[in-house]
């Protein structure tokens, strides 16, 4: 997509990342022209000229700023992780959406791999689970999953999960106890690298600001 110089796009991750995004882009004069959760406009206006949002699902805005249809990208480091895109600066950490990727099983559970059975592991995050488990010497085999990870223990489907955890409320719900801390998990600001070569001075002042915001924040 060609880089019009006068206009800049930000991709931003449905849901949490999305509400906690919003506070912090008012903060530094950026308001959407229309309400996010009821307009069906899907490139949304903001009150600075030339400043647009598209709100995507998590797993795209990667891909969104990859190939240049977004100049900048609003998404969980666990995204970024697993989708390993080449063409995108990691800019900042927003430190908002904070929460952490974790290891969890049944509470009663024995020892995965009993018997000399691989643990089967089912997440929405095979890439960091694979590189997680070799580095621990464990043999695993990881099913990727969509929907609730929470069901694949209790089902049957799965020894273990990785997933998010933010309170642990879902995992204590479903009897199933958090056993190891992957990583922690924020939200970061990612940038096209073509973009940032030809509208640079545009978005470095836009990341300028959110960076003082940030700072000022903490």
């Amino acid at each position: 997509m060609p880089h019009n110089p006068d206009k800049l796009t930000l991709a931003v991750a449905k849901g949490r990342v999305l509400r906690d995004t919003l506070p912090l882009l008012q903060r530094v004069g950026i308001t959407p022209d229309e309400d996010l959760a009821t307009t069906r406009r899907l490139i949304i206006g903001t009150s600075e000229p030339g400043v647009s949002i598209v709100v995507v699902r998590s797993a795209d805005v990667p891909t969104y700023v990859e190939f240049g249809a977004a100049d900048f990208g609003v998404v969980g480091k666990d995204v970024l992780i697993e989708s390993e895109s080449a063409d995108i600066y990691e800019v900042l950490d927003l430190g908002i959406a904070r929460c952490r990727l974790s290891v969890a099983q049944p509470r009663d559970a024995q020892s995965p791999g009993i018997g000399g059975r691989r643990t089967r592991v089912a997440t929405k995050y095979p890439v960091t689970a694979r590189r997680h488990f070799a580095s621990r010497g464990i043999q695993a085999n990881v099913i990727k999953l969509y929907g609730s990870m929470e069901l694949a223990p209790l089902s049957g489907l799965a020894d273990q999960i990785v997933d998010l955890v933010d309170t642990g409320s879902t995992l204590k719900a479903n009897d199933l106890i958090e056993v190891e801390k992957i990583m922690d998990i924020s939200t970061r600001l990612v940038a096209n690298k073509a973009a940032m070569k030809m509208k640079g001075s545009r978005m470095k002042d836009l990341i300028g600001r959110i960076k003082s915001v940030i700072e000022v924040g903490t």
